[in-house]
């Protein structure tokens, strides 16, 4: 016999979800179990300085939904969990920290700079480590890795080796994305281009030995005027035919370049006379290799003009630079004027200083020939994109792509495997560190002291992180888990990280490195804005968890994550998921509280209620499963939403309690099985998107309940073990589920009817419902077997029921077929009702003795009055084609939807006061 069950009285998700994430851990519940299919995704690495924003929190969520799912669906998961070293960002943290006490980082020296940043990873690290358990994540932390361990820096070295010897790896001297802030050559994926106003200079270039005669060029750059090598014009451009082989003077520099001609210049562009600085601009640096120009670098790496410049400019920054050749050019009468324009100007992607075309010698892999195969390993369907229009960016981006720079001039990294002897001059790349020369014998040999680009171990990250260190090197989990699975990650990184991974994954192991790529949008605020510290919007993940609870911020985040989309949100966005969670407790509390004196049954009968909830909930099995499988979270939140806060609360609980009540103890007891393992059931299905409430109620639950139920039997003490319910074609009942549609239908209708009217629950409405043809006879016989559930759920004192298998219902002209015509919207009422309608049914429902009719119908009117207004301002907006053409598809079919819904309240409203223009009641 079993005793009432007491959850706390109020949802606090504070009280238990740090004790069950410890309980999960120590259960070993994250590791792989069992010898199903694998199931694997590796964790999209934070940077080790970071704190997790709502992005993280989005990610997080969404790849614990998914391994939650597969780890139930009894596959072998691993969430392989880790952190990335982010060399010009952590190294940006502990400068910072240095000017902070007026030292810099050679005033310690490379050994000691080290030291310190790896102090700060490790108080960064735990912080992140403490809010991935604070959210949930559920991921394998015996296997937690970091892009700086021994291991992955043995591979690092591995490939960077390979690479050279497969001579897709090279140095030279090369035009590069320059950080002045932080002293470093970037990538072009790392160079964040933003509109900026800025001015546009025309400037006078003399023609050597033709007095008075010159060529007008435009630059938004006139300092870097001080490095041309050349003026280029088209070949064909006839304004300047008679000025081959000339010679132009360059103002302030005191020297002669030449005029050249190159079909790279726009002739329809302004003067059709472009200056050429190779050294400061990548264009440039092209054509003068075509045309064997010099190329003069005007900067030092700190961002002043370096000692190529005359004296009068050197060592001064670049805007004190343009600021004094602006002023010397109009002082010699070489400035002609300027023009206010808005430009893109690239900007870090880590410090958001303005980057400088810079020339310098720095390591680059060859892209071409590893794009070639990740676009073939494509084309032959190895690789899935959710959405698909993201394989359109794929294919455009790889089809293109450029030569990556991967050396950076930092410390904190992994130091490049080159050295070079001071002797002979050589250049050896080796495995091994060197201290004396391969060549020539000679102790004096200096390792490069630039370290790679922080993406160059990133690339790496879906096998290194399993135990490949080399090709011979392959560990039991990299024979189990690779490839992984799938891989979940925003859209701003498909760059960066993505599209590198699988060249890599197909260089090294010969396999794309997973299968899946599921690309989610940015969190937004409200107002469509990047969330950022400088407007004030951004949302921290833990504060949320800490006001509405980890599971809140799981189920609101998928519950708006919609496939293609960004998610706009604010704080009180969360109140969705906090509620929902409290639905969950509310209605488990419920149960459990209501359990005094019951005892469970073995294979109880099932009521036709019962089936129809099995029905439901095996639908909703299938259709979550389906959509989780697609990574639509927000179908399957949306399904899981609808089937347990409606069908299940907002019905099946109701409809128990007739039996939970008002039965006898045979049928209580049989009542309370039933309804257990419906909810035990349910639980399962609603665990990946709710994992911390359900796995606490379900701890509270009879162990019976868990084992014996038309799901099959469980041996699990934690629901995070438990098999997730799969759709059973044998539990479908749509005959069952047709009927008690009918029924919804009916009480919905006069649910709304005692809304609209203002009548309070304690009233007791008289209905007559009436059914016509074979349809209508079936649904009759349900209705009739239900009664006392329809009066309970609709607030009825009487319930009458008339069926019609032939000729019609009274009042109402038979159909040729001899049944009811299906209405659309209330008809004619008898006197003191109000007609509802519905398909193969008609329902009165007596309400003159419940309200004031004369101040009803006043009411309705205006009411009426005022929606029709409302209507009017729908209309006229919906049928503006601004609207429609520049209004977010979101928002103009939200404007549809309340046009959809004004309409049929407007037909509704205007049916009862038909009905009630002959109704006497209450004056």
């Amino acid at each position: 016999m079993l005793k009432a069950i007491e959850l706390e009285k109020a949802y606090d998700p504070r009280l238990f979800e740090d004790s069950i994430y410890q309980q999960w851990k120590d259960s070993g519940a994250f590791q792989p179990r069992g010898k199903g299919e694998s199931y694997t995704i590796v964790i999209p690495p934070p940077n080790v300085t970071g704190v997790l924003h709502l992005g993280h929190g989005l990610n997080n969520s969404l790849q614990d939904i998914i391994i939650r799912f597969h780890r139930m669906r009894g596959a072998r998961t691993l969430w392989v969990p880790g952190t990335d070293h982010a060399g010009i960002a952590t190294q940006n943290v502990v400068e910072k920290k240095l000017r902070a006490r007026g030292l810099n980082r050679r005033d310690l020296g490379r050994e000691k700079f080290i030291e310190e940043t790896w102090k700060v990873k490790n108080e960064h690290h735990e912080i992140i480590s403490r809010q991935l358990a604070r959210i949930g994540a559920s991921v394998d932390w015996s296997r937690e890795r970091f892009t700086l361990d021994e291991g992955l820096s043995r591979a690092v070295r591995e490939v960077f080796v390979t690479l050279y010897e497969r001579d897709l790896l090279y140095k030279g001297n090369y035009l590069v994305n320059w950080c002045c802030s932080c002293g470093t050559a970037l990538s072009d994926d790392e160079v964040e281009h933003q509109d900026t106003p800025g001015k546009m200079y025309h400037i006078r270039y003399p023609v050597a030995g033709e007095e008075g005669r010159f060529i007008e060029i435009a630059t938004t750059r006139p300092e870097t005027m001080l490095g041309d090598c050349a003026v280029a014009v088209h070949p064909e451009d006839g304004r300047y035919a008679d000025m081959a082989g000339k010679s132009l003077v360059l103002p302030l520099a005191d020297r002669e370049i030449p005029l050249v001609a190159d079909p790279y210049v726009d002739r329809n562009f302004g003067t059709g006379a472009v200056k050429i600085t190779p050294a400061h601009d990548p264009n440039d640096w092209e054509l003068a290799k075509r045309q064997d120009l010099p190329v003069i670098n005007i900067l030092n790496p700190n961002g002043t003009l370096n000692g190529e410049v005359p004296p009068a400019y050197r060592n001064l920054t670049v805007q004190e630079a343009r600021d004094a050749v602006l002023k010397d050019l109009k002082d010699g009468g070489f400035f002609i004027k300027e023009q206010e324009i808005s430009h893109a100007v690239g900007h870090c992607y880590r410090c958001h200083t303005v980057i400088e075309p810079f020339l310098s010698e720095q390591w680059f892999v060859r892209m071409k020939p590893l794009a070639e195969k990740a676009l073939a390993s494509w084309k032959r369907g190895e690789l899935v994109f959710y959405p698909r229009r993201w394989e359109n960016t794929y294919e455009h981006w790889l089809s293109g792509i450029r030569d990556w720079c991967i050396s950076r001039q930092l410390w904190w990294g992994h130091r490049i495997p080159a050295w070079t002897c001071a002797d002979c001059g050589r250049t050896f790349v080796s495995r091994t560190d060197l201290s004396v020369c391969p060549q020539c014998g000679s102790v004096r040999v200096e390792q490069d002291p630039d370290v790679l680009d922080t993406w160059f171990s990133s690339w790496l990250w879906p096998f290194t992180t399993l135990g490949w260190e080399n090709p011979s090197c392959n560990t039991e989990d990299f024979e189990a888990f690779y490839p992984t699975s799938a891989l979940i990650t925003a859209y701003d990184i498909i760059f960066f990280w993505v599209a590198r991974m699988i060249m890599a994954g197909l260089e090294f192991t010969g396999q794309a490195p997973f299968r899946d790529i599921y690309i989610h949008g940015l969190i937004r605020d409200k107002k469509g804005r990047k969330m950022s510290k400088s407007l004030g919007n951004g949302l921290d993940p833990l504060e949320l968890v800490d006001e509405f609870g980890a599971d809140a911020l799981k189920f609101t985040l998928a519950f708006m994550c919609a496939q293609g989309q960004d998610i706009l949100i604010d704080k009180e966005s969360f109140k969705l998921g906090s509620k929902f969670a409290n639905k969950i407790w509310n209605a488990s509390r419920y149960i459990l509280m209501n359990l005094e004196g019951c005892s469970l049954r073995a294979n109880p009968e099932l009521a036709s209620v019962d089936r129809w909830i099995y029905s439901r909930l095996n639908s909703a099995a299938g259709y979550m499963t389906d959509a989780f499988l697609a990574y639509r979270f927000n179908d399957a939140a949306q399904r899981a939403y609808e089937y347990f806060w409606n069908d299940f609360c907002d019905w099946y609980v109701e409809a128990t309690k007739l039996s939970m009540k008002g039965g006898d103890d045979a049928e209580r007891d049989r009542a309370v099985t039933v309804l257990l393992g419906v909810l035990a059931e349910s639980l399962r299905l609603l665990h990946p998107l709710l994992p911390f409430v359900t796995e606490e109620i379900y701890g509270k639950l009879p162990a019976e309940c868990k084992q014996d139920g038309p799901a099959g039997r469980s041996q699990n003490k934690l629901l995070i073990n438990e098999a997730y319910p799969r759709y059973i074609d044998g539990r479908r009942d749509t005959e069952g589920e047709e009927r008690f549609s009918f029924l919804q239908d009916l009480v919905r209708q006069i649910r709304t009817l005692r809304s609209e009217c203002t009548i309070t629950p304690d009233k007791r409405l008289r209905c007559e419902v009436r059914t016509a043809g074979e349809r209508g006879g079936v649904k009759g016989a349900f209705l009739r077997e239900h009664a006392e559930l329809v009066k309970l759920l609709a607030g009825l004192g009487d319930l009458a029921l008339t069926t019609t298998r032939s000729g019609g219902v009274p009042g109402e002209t038979p159909d040729r077929s001899g049944g009811v015509p299906e209405h659309t919207g209330p008809g004619n009422a008898p006197d003191g009702a109000i007609v509802l309608a519905g398909q193969d049914y008609e329902a009165h429902v007596y309400i003159a003795g419940a309200v004031n009719i004369t101040a009803l119908a006043e009411k309705f009117r205006r009411s009426l009055e005022r929606d029709k207004k409302y209507l009017s301002s729908l209309k006229a907006k919906l049928s503006n084609s601004d609207f429609i053409k520049n209004a977010p598809p979101e928002l103009v079919e939200g404007e549809r939807q309340k046009l959809t819904e004004a309409i049929e309240r407007t037909e509704t409203i205007e049916a009862y006061l038909k009905n009630m223009a002959g109704t006497k009641g209450q004056e």
